[in-house]
């Protein structure tokens, strides 16, 4: 068997085998109570929301026009390739924490601490941004305005209905993980319902001129059109903007991006599963596979039963178009109500996925020492409780007083570089520990690793300057976390200190004796 020797100070690693055997700490003991199906319908949970329901009618009218189903089609590519490494490394690695349990297997502490925290922003502004996105249909449905649901508080805007769903949503996860899987399940067999009933009626109003122009010239006032609200990329390449035009098509796969993340937060649930080496890398792949085919026909759909200039969001206006607008302009109100109850149904399980996913996250960090230990304990019914609400809190926030739209750009950006440290981390850790047993392994796996960081990276370069520096602000934020606390209440740190007495686990209990870093 090849074995490593731990590195100290900053890029200690800590072994898959100590992080398999700390999943049985007292106290902090997470129940395995899912399985392949459970895990299939948790990413398609979590994948069908706010991309096909909020985000594809905005991007269409603001962004690519009727070329947005070659903008999922460059994102869902990228995501496949991550999708293959996270499925290898979950498979191998079956612990909490997704792409920050395995960093601290190949890159050391410090590295899991940035993808940690990088991981809190995604899951975080996911939430808030899909919250936001109900409280948008739920306006619509019950007054036809989606600022219905929002208050305005002097120079405040407090969005009241995205903060009751996530309300709602803390409170089963905190009953537990199999309430959280059933409630799951049965919304999502709605909004997959509803959403095929959208390209089945949607087929009747298709136009072909709709179509025409497919890739519409360059130019416009909308978003991202000059600036720091321009892509990087259109920025060194020295464009006037990225609306609309071939920077406009990859601006926009960048942000419908946002529609494909979140089938990492099925890693998260690795000790939750009852045979994750098998059961994740199908969870991860089968609900990727299903949700691509239907975010294309879709969109296709979409742009074919009215003109992209229809959805625009008009200037100075937050008023922007949905799936169920494109219904209402084509004169099929009826289809406009039932789009608008699914989307209701559809955001509200992505939002409770993402929260989910986000919690084991944070549960991992507080585990390992680099949050509080004592926010890891578990209660009656196997969940992090402490940590549910904290997060549901932080959620609550940021959804009831930030714009949507600053929301959405960041989580693209935190969520891709987590892919590139896992496709990196996965070819790393088969090198370095080719004797651990995989349940699923990539063939050609250093090509696909490749192409995953090269894909993400290009969606990385056409986000916006100001999303870049507000993404180096925050990772600016946890390195000065890390090094006033985190770093030396690490219990791995403690552990090669020799400081074994007082890395007591999160339970109150001794805690379980270290293994020898391999």
């Amino acid at each position: 068997m090849s074995s490593t020797q731990p590195q100290g100070g900053l890029f200690r690693t800590k072994s898959v085998e100590q992080s398999i055997a700390d999943t049985d700490e007292p106290g902090s003991k997470l129940r395995r109570e899912l399985g392949a199906l459970d895990l299939t319908i948790f990413g398609v949970a979590v994948l069908i929301g706010a991309g096909v329901f909020t985000i594809t009618a905005r991007v269409a009218g603001d962004i690519t026009g009727p070329a947005i189903a070659i903008s999922f089609v460059i994102a869902a590519i990228a995501c496949g390739f991550a999708g293959l490494c996270y499925a290898e490394f979950a498979s191998t690695v079956p612990v909490a924490g997704s792409a920050y349990t395995f960093s601290y297997a190949t890159f050391g502490e410090f590295i899991a601490w940035i993808i940690g925290w990088d991981l809190v922003l995604e899951y975080a502004l996911g939430a808030a941004v899909v919250s936001k996105s109900w409280a948008q249909y739920l306006g619509e449905l019950f007054s036809g305005s989606s600022s219905a649901a929002s208050l305005e508080l002097g120079p405040v805007t407090f969005d009241w209905g995205a903060v009751l769903v996530i309300g709602a949503l803390t409170v089963v996860l905190v009953l537990g993980i199999k309430l959280s899987s059933r409630v799951s399940a049965t919304i999502t067999a709605i909004k997959v319902l509803v959403v095929l009933l959208v390209i089945v009626v949607g087929l009747f109003y298709v136009r072909a001129q709709n179509y025409t122009p497919f890739i519409p010239p360059p130019g416009g006032e909308q978003e991202g059109g000059s600036g720091a609200d321009a892509s990087l990329l259109s920025l060194i390449a020295g464009s006037e903007g990225s609306t609309f035009g071939v920077y406009g098509l990859l601006a926009g796969a960048s942000l419908v991006f946002f529609a494909f993340i979140g089938f990492d937060a099925v890693s998260t649930t690795a000790e939750e599963t009852r045979n994750p080496q098998k059961d994740l890398p199908r969870g991860i792949l089968g609900s990727l596979g299903v949700v691509t085919v239907l975010y294309v026909a879709t969109s296709l759909v979409l742009v074919g039963m009215v003109s992209y200039t229809q959805l625009s969001t008009p200037p100075g206006s937050e008023d922007s178009a949905t799936l169920a607008t494109a219904f209402s302009l084509v004169g099929a109100n009826w289809a406009s109500t039932v789009i608008s109850i699914g989307a209701l149904a559809g955001l509200t399980t992505v939002v409770l996925v993402l929260m989910l996913g986000q919690s084991r996250v944070f549960y991992a960090m507080s585990r390992d020492g680099l949050l509080p230990r004592g926010l890891a304990r578990t209660g009656s019914r196997g969940t992090p409780v402490m940590i549910t609400i904290i997060i549901g809190a932080l959620c609550a926030v940021l959804a009831g007083f930030f714009p949507i739209d600053e929301l959405e750009s960041m989580v693209n950006i935190g969520t891709l570089f987590a892919f590139v440290l896992v496709a990196v981390g996965t070819v790393y850790l088969r090198r370095n520990r080719p004797d651990l047993p995989r349940g699923f392994t990539v063939k050609a796996l250093p090509l696909v690793a490749t192409l995953a960081v090269i894909s993400c990276l290009w969606l990385m370069i056409n986000l916006t300057v100001e999303t870049w520096i507000r993404f180096i602000v925050w990772m600016v934020l946890g390195v000065v976390i890390y090094f006033a606390y985190s770093r030396r209440n690490s219990v791995l740190g403690k552990r090669e200190r020799g400081e074994e007495a007082s890395v007591s686990n999160p339970g109150g209990g001794p805690s379980a004796p270290p293994t020898q870093p391999q």
